[in-house]
């Protein structure tokens, strides 16, 4: 039996209330993503008081969608528990349904303020790549969203992790995939995608944030394979069947899926919904392409 000390998931301490490292790292994901959206946006002659106030509008937009994709997900439960549907401090968010929400509260709001929203949405796109590498390592202080069992040998050896990444993810006697790790590096390598696509000459407005979400929908859709943790649901036996053939070339590589036995479907609601999301971009991306040469 493996004995050593989990990092602590709480940050500090004041009075009766108690912050978790998961709300600091957001907090500090999105102040730079806020700094980030101000500071392009003066080169657009946006007062920062806009971006502010979009904030304000997007993040309890953010909220209630990744509570309510989480919920529609266990309405098992909840179903039976009105009450808990509310209890968010309790756990059970959906960074995807925070997505969703956060699009339709913010699209509202630049519609209403008159300005373009794919003008805003490419000065934003960058933010939520900042927000999501940040955020993900709140996972990591509270040893969750992981992937399946490996060898400490391929944690040490083959990704060559330094001993508290490792540490922090041998997980009921297991060690596991740090996929919260994983989907921060390909954030990464997105962010520097994105800026260096920022001032290229072909690029068309509305293609930042076109090409956020078919960066960030494939990662995903390889990365939430790896994960235990997924929602899922039971669905045709040929959509099962497709999602893991569109998956395989990942173990080509070497690695495994992760168990759903514990959710008890057989298709992960994030793993369709990333997937939906490529189709989608890339159909948009076409789309608009050919209706600005016909202009």
């Amino acid at each position: 039996m493996q004995w050593f000390a989990y990092l602590d998931p709480y940050a500090f301490s004041f009075g009766p209330l108690t912050v978790r490292w998961y709300g600091v790292l957001i907090a500090l994901g999105i102040l730079i993503g806020l700094w980030m959206a101000v500071r392009e946006g003066k080169k657009h002659n946006i007062a920062p008081e806009f971006f502010m106030d979009l904030l304000l509008i997007g993040l309890p937009s953010a909220l209630i969608g990744a509570r309510l994709y989480y919920v529609a997900f266990h309405w098992d439960y909840y179903s039976k528990n009105l009450g808990s549907i509310f209890s968010i401090w309790e756990g059970g968010i959906a960074i995807l349904g925070a997505l969703i929400g956060a699009l339709i509260g913010g699209g509202i709001y630049i519609r209403r303020k008159g300005y373009s929203f794919w003008r805003i949405a490419d000065i934003a796109a960058p933010s939520l790549l900042v927000g999501q590498i940040v955020g993900r390592w709140g996972n990591f202080f509270n040893r969750e969203a992981y992937g399946g069992p490996v060898d400490q040998a391929f944690l040490e050896s083959t990704l060559m992790l330094p001993d508290w990444i490792v540490k922090q993810m041998y997980i009921d006697g297991v060690y596991h995939h740090p996929t919260f790790l994983y989907e921060s590096m390909w954030n990464v390598l997105g962010l520097a995608l994105l800026l260096y696509l920022r001032r290229r000459p072909f690029i068309r407005t509305g293609e930042m944030i076109i090409g956020y979400f078919l960066w960030y929908g494939f990662g995903r859709f390889f990365i939430e394979g790896l994960r235990e943790d997924s929602l899922t649901f039971n669905a045709f036996d040929w959509l099962a069947a497709m999602l893991n053939g569109l998956w395989a070339p990942m173990t080509w590589l070497g690695f495994e899926q992760g168990s759903m036995l514990a959710s008890g479907g057989d298709v992960r609601a994030s793993q369709l919904l990333s997937l939906l999301i490529v189709i989608t971009a890339i159909a948009l991306l076409i789309w608009r392409r050919k209706k600005l040469q016909k202009e």
